[in-house]
């Protein structure tokens, strides 16, 4: 019942029209069709007066009709403009000549959190992403408590983004708002984008928006890469760690005609063979990349007409961990030295076209595509993989009063083809053979926005209804309220639901790295699962900007219907594929406090909780990895020359529940909770006028897990697993980076 009366909710709310209409004005402020900050804006004849923000936009209330505005931005000529109705609006300035220059010098904040967004995001800016070495994605959150970037499999470094708790296949990573992580994507995809390509992040937990899709049940992280028009005409990075791990970073832009061209070529080269252990495996992986992206883009979301945004990606990996003496050229598949060998290539090409009709209407068209082949090996197990993804989404979007309607339809293909051999027999494992897959998913959207009370209460209405060529209709419903308590404090909730279909192998690759036997026991269903929220932040500016930040709480919870994980539990040598119709669920708080101070200092400190557990009759077992506490501090310093910044961030991670080993014979068993321990890194970086360097290291006390490979003595026996990494396993990490910037 609740769940109904939840959908009628959403339904009634999307077609809500204009029962309290609010007196709210909104839009933008532009000269040559780029945004104006710090425009004024004030009525002629009223008390209406407002200043535009850095995206040039504004709000205000207007009591009579029509309004009459006068706005004013230094170095544009004064205009004098009519306001009629409540649509949105955009006002044109025109230059009003030469100006002697003026620099302004200020600290940008590396974290916001919007004001005016509905959803809670954190956005992370090129400012945070300075701060550390950032050398792919996963490394961009060492900074932040939202996010756990988490080690799945330690012999080749390959890393999931959790949120809540919960596994990276239950948060959408979304590239330039596009859904390219999926299957094959998913294990190797987050450590292909490299940090110089991202220009900010965007982090949402919980319940989401239905445009992007289906699935984001604990969160949602958009990648924005950088763009064309205010990118740098040249960009350099050079980056070398004490492993003697090489990356090489450059990106270049043009224009030609009307098109803005951003090119960008990424390369890692490998590390030495390092075995500080003494177990015979290597301590890091030995990685090669190339990577080439290119980005084209042809007017602004703030044009009337036609706009475009073409993104095109190559992209080869090979991957090699295992033992010392491992080589793939003629141990690969073999039994006489162990290793791990992954390579793959992918092309993948995307597109986002629309056309603004007027202030109030826009016609959207998203597509995709990619192709994946990999070709791996896990010891003697030969796994080969192609897969080919496609995507599109038409969407049409209108504003009327006081609504923000967007609706649509959408469509996406999956093609997966697996095929398992083994090269030894001696394990008996029999799931060996070609798993297929295809699937096609239809779906329909429609969202509206609503404001009332001045703009003090926003709600966002949403649903999407699927359907799937094998499990038929799903009906996605989900809901977001935000209200200004007061200027500076903002609540928000949210509430809705998320299912997502199963790639067992490509997102669960320590079924392959093990030695365990799979058995699927039934075929595998959707899961699905119901998350709601509340968040609070209270910000503060004080002492004119000497003193300013905010504090935010968090409370999200997720409960499954139906979930997937393999049962480790039954027998130690294998693997049960079913479904769990038990009580599976998540709880996390937040708490976290951002402090900017003498226009010089930052400072952020975060607490997380996490409850993450399942039960089955009257067993409560905690899933394991998951540090019920956890405690990040960061501090930076930045004189006011700005010629130099000096960043450090501290990770206290309390004890972890892990895999139950007590099966296992005694050598091959490990404890049932991890220790707790703390990582501490630091970064000093030397800015110049196009040369930048910084000197770092990570984990500056050489804190490491010793021996995280359960049955190395016995790497092709029964009992070897590489899932069982709780921390850090490289040690201390130093590094040494160089960027130059030729701008414009």
């Amino acid at each position: 019942m609740p769940r109904i009366i939840f959908f009628v909710i959403c339904l009634f709310a999307m077609v809500y029209s204009n029962i309290g209409f609010s007196q709210t004005v909104r839009g933008i402020v532009l000269s040559a069709d780029k945004p104006i900050a710090g425009a004024t804006i004030t009525g002629v004849s009223s008390t209406l007066n407002t200043i535009t923000d850095t995206t040039g936009s504004f709000q205000a209330v207007v009591a009579e009709w029509p309004q009459t505005i006068q706005v004013l931005a230094v170095g544009y000529q004064p205009l004098t403009y009519t306001i009629r109705d409540t649509s949105f609006i955009r006002i044109r300035l025109q230059p009003a000549g030469t100006l002697q220059e003026v620099t302004v010098n200020g600290a940008a904040t590396g974290t916001l959190i919007s004001d005016r967004n509905p959803i809670k995001t954190e956005q992370i800016t090129k400012a945070e992403l300075g701060k550390a070495a950032c050398c792919d994605l996963a490394g961009c959150f060492e900074t932040q408590s939202t996010v756990q970037p988490q080690t799945t499999n330690v012999l080749t470094n390959t890393k999931e983004l959790r949120i809540l708790g919960l596994s990276g296949v239950y948060n959408q990573v979304l590239f330039d708002g596009f859904p390219m992580i999926q299957g094959l994507t998913y294990t190797y995809g987050i450590s292909s984008i490299p940090g110089t390509l991202v220009d900010n992040i965007y982090v949402a937990k919980g319940a989401n928006s239905v445009l992007q899709g289906f699935e984001s049940i604990s969160g949602q992280i958009n990648v924005e890469t950088r763009d064309p028009d205010t990118s740098q005409r040249l960009y350099a990075n050079l980056y070398v760690n004490r492993f003697l791990e090489k990356q090489v970073n450059l990106n270049w832009n043009s224009r030609i005609g009307s098109w803005t061209n951003l090119t960008a070529l990424h390369v890692v080269q490998p590390a030495n063979r390092i075995d500080r252990d003494d177990d015979g495996f290597l301590d890091v992986s030995r990685l090669t990349r190339y990577q080439v992206f290119s980005k084209w883009k042809h007017g602004n979301d703030d044009e009337y007409g036609w706009q475009s945004r073409i993104g095109i990606r190559y992209l080869n990996e090979q991957r090699i961990g295992g033992q010392t003496a491992y080589n793939p050229a003629t141990d690969k598949g073999g039994t006489r030295v162990y290793g791990q060998h992954i390579t793959f290539q992918q092309p993948e090409l995307w597109t986002k076209t629309g056309y603004c009709f007027n202030d109030q209407s826009t016609l959207m068209l998203f597509a995709s595509a990619f192709h994946q082949r990999q070709e791996s090996a896990f010891g003697s197990l030969q796994y080969n993989a192609r897969q080919t993804n496609a995507y599109l989404n038409v969407q049409y979007e209108h504003t009327y009063g006081n609504h923000d309607v967007k609706t649509g339809l959408s469509i996406r293909s999956l093609h997966l083809d697996e095929t398992i051999g083994f090269g030894d027999t001696t394990l008996a494992r029999t799931y060996a053979g070609r798993y297929l897959r295809s699937e096609t998913i239809r779906g329909f959207f429609a969202e509206n926005t609503m404001r009332f009370w001045n703009d003090r209460l926003t709600w966002i209405a949403g649903l999407r209804v699927d359907h799937h060529n094998t499990f038929g209709y799903t009906l996605t419903p989900r809901t977001l309220i935000k209200v200004d308590i007061a200027p500076k404090t903002v609540l928000r909730a949210n509430i809705g639901t998320g299912w997502r279909t199963v790639n067992v192998f490509s997102e669960n690759i320590p079924l392959l790295a093990s030695s365990r036997n799979v058995l699927f026991e039934e075929p595998l269903l959707p899961e699905r699962a119901l998350n709601y929220g509340i968040n609070l932040t209270q910000k503060f500016n004080l002492a004119n900007d000497q003193l300013s930040g905010y504090l935010s709480f968090d409370y999200y919870r997720t409960d499954f219907s139906r979930q997937f994980f393999p049962d480790y539990d039954v027998q130690p040598t294998q693997a049960i594929i079913r479904n769990f119709g038990g009580q599976s669920r998540s709880e996390g708080f937040q708490a976290e406090y951002n402090v900017a101070f003498l226009k010089r200092f930052e400072w952020r400190l975060g607490y997380t909780y996490l409850n993450v557990y399942r039960r089955t009759g009257n067993t409560t077992n905690i899933l394991p990895f998951n540090p019920a506490h956890k405690v990040l501090t960061s501090f930076s310093y930045k004189p006011l020359s700005r010629r130099y910044h000096i960043d450090a961030n501290v990770h206290w991670y309390g004890k972890q529940r892990l895999p139950d080993t007590k099966l296992n014979p005694e050598p091959y068993r490990r404890p049932d909770y991890s220790d707790p321990f703390t990582v501490v890194s630091l970064q000093y970086t030397r800015t110049g006028k196009t040369v930048e360097w910084y000197v770092g290291c990570e984990n500056i006390f050489d804190f490491r897990q010793l021996r995280p490979l359960l049955g190395w003595q016995d790497p092709f026996g029964p009992y070897f697993d590489t899932s069982a990494a709780w921390g850090p396993t490289r040690g201390r990490e130093w590094y040494l980076g160089i960027r130059y910037t030729l701008n414009r």
